[in-house]
């Protein structure tokens, strides 16, 4: 008898990963960066140093404890250096936040919202990202509810927000061999631990701390020639 995962689907073999081979329609894998918590002050240069210095897909705009009069006032000077960089600006959690700020697209968590309800208001075009964690069932959901994308993880220790989730390099594989919308990998990725979940078949490489945390030009340089 097979013993089922916790979604109650047969466990993925770890060899899958190791066998997995990237198709060749797919674009090559991306960075997306996830914003400090704290954005004010100097982080505008930093986010326009940070997006001179090698190719970027995404900026997410996290932040928490703020109204949202504040986060918009936070979010505003962001989302036009994006814009001028060609970068897809992303507002995490808040559907109402993101339609205010006229963003690219929303990440939602499981506690956010369902995707439908967020493209009733969004509309067609906006980018709808859904983190999925360690679970196949979940992000199956998100695909059938009109995600953009899915979101797993965390795959390293990460000091950017409480995880319970580890999933495996595997479950990228998994995805990316049965569905053509796009996989995001976070958690604690840095260009040295970066390799095997890009060829696991990662979409994206959702960072924060790994280029926020220190000289942000050099990190996404880093991450460029880890990418090439």
């Amino acid at each position: 008898m097979i013993d089922l995962d916790e979604d109650g689907l047969p466990p993925l073999d770890p060899n899958f990963a190791a066998q997995f081979q990237r198709d060749v329609r797919r674009p090559p894998c991306q960075l997306y960066l996830i914003s400090p918590l704290e954005v004010g002050g100097s982080f505008p240069e930093r986010l326009k140093r940070a997006l001179g210095a090698g190719a970027v897909a995404a900026f997410q705009f996290r932040v928490k404890g703020v109204d949202q009069h504040e986060a918009a006032r936070l979010a505003e000077p962001l989302r036009k250096i994006c814009a001028d960089a060609d970068v897809a600006f992303i507002v995490n959690d808040s559907v109402s936040l993101a339609k205010r700020l006229g963003a690219d697209g929303v990440h939602l968590g499981q506690e956010d919202g369902d995707p439908r309800e967020a493209r009733s208001v969004l509309g067609p075009q906006v980018q709808i990202g859904v983190t999925c964690h360690d679970s196949r069932h979940l992000a199956m959901e998100a695909g059938e509810a009109g995600a953009d994308y899915v979101a797993f993880g965390a795959f390293y220790p990460t000091a950017t927000k409480e995880t319970r989730h580890r999933p495996e390099p595997v479950i990228l594989s998994w995805w990316s061999a049965l569905f053509e919308l796009p996989c995001v990998a976070i958690g604690g990725i840095t260009p040295e631990n970066a390799a095997p979940l890009v060829k696991a078949g990662a979409d994206f490489l959702a960072v924060s701390n790994a280029v926020w945390g220190g000289d942000e030009e050099a990190a996404v340089k880093a991450f460029a020639e880890m990418l090439a």
